[in-house]
């Protein structure tokens, strides 16, 4: 088996542009912003997908978006403090559904006085 040289086997950690990327956005009084998300620890990242099929199964077909090159969203994001672009998340939790435990539903309502 052949050694790897140098620049054959590039470290996770280094950082390559994406491409353009599907970053979702939110309405603003100016125009679209980028949306911010938090990774499992709190840290606070940008996100992109590589896919508008990627984009949809993560968030949904009603997310808007808009197409911007990975050192743009680097910028855009960069003077908020934020250095993380995280590409193509796997993992997302489902909205909760509301629902009402059949101890509480068969309880009795109090009214709350304050005093």
């Amino acid at each position: 088996m052949p050694e790897l040289q140098y620049g054959d086997d590039p470290e996770p950690s280094d950082r390559s542009p994406a491409g353009p990327l599907y970053v979702p956005v939110r309405p603003g009084p100016s125009g679209c912003a980028a949306r911010i998300f938090r990774t499992p620890p709190g840290e606070r990242t940008a996100v992109g997908f590589t896919s508008e099929d990627r984009l949809t199964a993560t968030l949904g077909p009603d997310q808007p978006w808009i197409r911007l090159a990975e050192p743009a969203l680097r910028a855009l994001t960069g003077p908020l403090g934020i250095t993380a672009v995280t590409v193509d998340p796997l993992l997302s939790a489902p909205a909760p559904a509301r629902t009402v435990s059949p101890i509480l539903a068969s309880a009795p309502t109090r009214a709350l006085r304050t005093v």
